[in-house]
């Protein structure tokens, strides 16, 4: 990853990530939330350690180690994804991105809190603005929501999803600052996400009978290849390299690109509403991402 460029890796994540949200509504139909997540990121994970192995780099770290790595997977990769699959039970998949739009502002006061990053007005107004747009572009489907049985536990998972995955971000900052290297962290820390979300399942009684629809397999290789392996090695890079905050910004740009998937596979058709929406959240990404890009270069 230290040869490719942010605007590859930005472009990765938002391509990547904008069409996992439409394969995850393929899974939690058949499959528990917990279950779900467990699969994925034990798949990720096994895939990610075994590469390391069969090449001969370094993969077994003591337990210092391992503790930053599971507050990582924990809440990066487990709980934070069991709520996103919860939300999904009972709401569209639009509005869940709408409500990870938020992780912009989350990511960079964290960022502040913790570690003291300043925090301009630029930013501040920015995300601000691009929270604005996304909200505008999925605005038919939250007056579609409010008559739907569910919605106030899918807004709750939602939030919750949302502060967990923004603290699992910093806590991957603080790694990378740390000095542990991006695969091994990586790999670990989705092991440990999925043993969380196994926990969860256990704890709940769920079963772990996995379906034989082919459509099931197909998404979980999808979610678990390409929307973690690939997605966050790219987006872990951009963090070490910008910060949680600016890097959040790819939870604003991902609900615009799933506007195409859902014209695609959903039959979505925006009104003037949700263009002038899109406009502003591309506006807010601009505003945001040009400090920060001219302080990487």
């Amino acid at each position: 990853m230290t040869r490719v460029g942010n605007p590859a890796l930005f472009a990765v994540c938002v391509l990547v990530w904008s069409t996992t949200w439409y394969a995850i509504t393929w899974q939690v139909d058949t499959v528990a939330p917990e279950v779900g997540v467990a699969a994925r990121f034990a798949l990720a994970g096994a895939v990610v350690l075994g590469a390391l192995a069969l090449r001969g780099q370094p993969w077994r770290f003591g337990g210092r180690e391992h503790r930053r790595f599971a507050l990582q997977g924990v809440l990066l990769y487990g709980l934070s994804y069991v709520a996103v699959y919860h939300a999904e039970t009972t709401l569209v998949s639009g509005l869940v991105a709408v409500g990870y739009s938020a992780s912009p502002l989350v990511g960079g006061v964290g960022s502040r809190v913790l570690y003291r990053t300043p925090l301009g007005a630029r930013f501040v107004a920015g995300g601000l603005l691009g929270l604005a747009g996304v909200a505008l572009i999925f605005w038919p489907e939250f007056g579609r929501a409010v008559a739907t049985e569910g919605t106030g536990a899918g807004v709750a998972f939602t939030a919750v999803a949302v502060l967990l995955s923004g603290a699992g971000s910093l806590a991957a900052s603080r790694n990378r600052l740390q000095g542990l290297p991006l695969w091994p962290t990586l790999g670990w820390g989705m092991v440990y996400g999925a043993a969380s979300a196994a926990l969860v399942a256990a704890l709940l009684g769920r079963s772990f009978a996995l379906p034989l629809a082919p459509l099931w397999w197909t998404a979980l290789l999808y979610l678990a290849l390409a929307g973690s392996v690939l997605a966050f090695a790219c987006y872990l890079t951009l963090v070490e390299r910008l910060g949680a905050g600016p890097s959040g910004t790819i939870g604003v740009m991902t609900p615009l690109l799933a506007l195409v998937v859902s014209l695609a596979f959903e039959g979505y058709r925006p009104g003037w509403i949700a263009l002038a929406g899109a406009a502003l959240a591309v506006l807010g990404n601009v505003w945001m991402l040009r400090p920060a890009a001219t302080a990487a270069r």
